[in-house]
């Protein structure tokens, strides 16, 4: 399957899947049932850091003459819809209003309802997805720091930021400027600014 440029907010769902231990859904997956195939599919996609459709799931669950069954798509979108409610699969936004809804496992390992392990990636899979990830986001030259590391460097810079500009304030404020602590001030508030504003962009939030 061809590659194709990976968005913010599918970098994240990827990273957090990825990373993620087993979940708790209250749901059965059942091997054989419905809800597995479909959670198999998805995984199968996700592994190669796509996000399938409704009909992309089906046609390599069951086929394509089952794609193209409306009646059938509806089935399979309500069996869906239950396993987005029982944090099996997240839905992704659409880019554009016309196409269909995509869907992400939010992890590769589940406690079902049954109180049974479901494994739907097996932990080299798991490391050959994140090495694939990491050389794709080289290539778009995206950082591949880990979400929860990017928050923290962006509490950092906010709080450096917020110091500066009081620092400038401050100054202002001041009969006579002095500009030994006003410029380096305004400095340090202009580059943490623009550090911010890029990984904010790169980052999603």
């Amino acid at each position: 399957m061809s590659q194709r440029r990976l968005t913010p907010s599918e970098i994240q769902f990827l990273q957090e899947t990825l990373a993620a231990d087993y979940k708790t859904g209250d749901i059965r997956l059942r091997e054989g049932e419905y809800q597995y195939d479909l959670a198999k599919a998805i995984a199968s996609f996700q592994l190669e850091l796509y996000f399938p459709d409704v009909k992309d799931i089906i046609k390599r669950s069951y086929g394509e003459d089952k794609a193209n069954d409306i009646q059938f798509i509806r089935k399979v979108q309500t069996i869906l819809k239950k396993m987005e409610k029982s944090d099996v699969v997240k839905i992704l936004p659409k880019k554009k209003p016309w196409e269909l809804q995509r869907y992400a496992l939010s992890s590769f390992k589940f406690r079902d309802a049954d109180k049974n392990l479901v494994i739907l990636a097996t932990d080299q899979q798991i490391k050959q997805t994140q090495n694939l990830l990491q050389t794709i986001l080289g290539m778009q030259g995206i950082p591949t720091a880990k979400p929860s590391y990017i928050k923290t460097k962006i509490c950092i810079l906010v709080f450096i930021v917020v110091a500066s500009y009081t620092v400038i304030v401050w100054a202002l404020m001041q009969p006579t400027i002095n500009l030994i602590i006003f410029v380096p001030a305004f400095c340090i508030a202009v580059a943490c600014s623009l550090m911010l504003g890029k990984i904010l962009s790169i980052s999603g939030h």
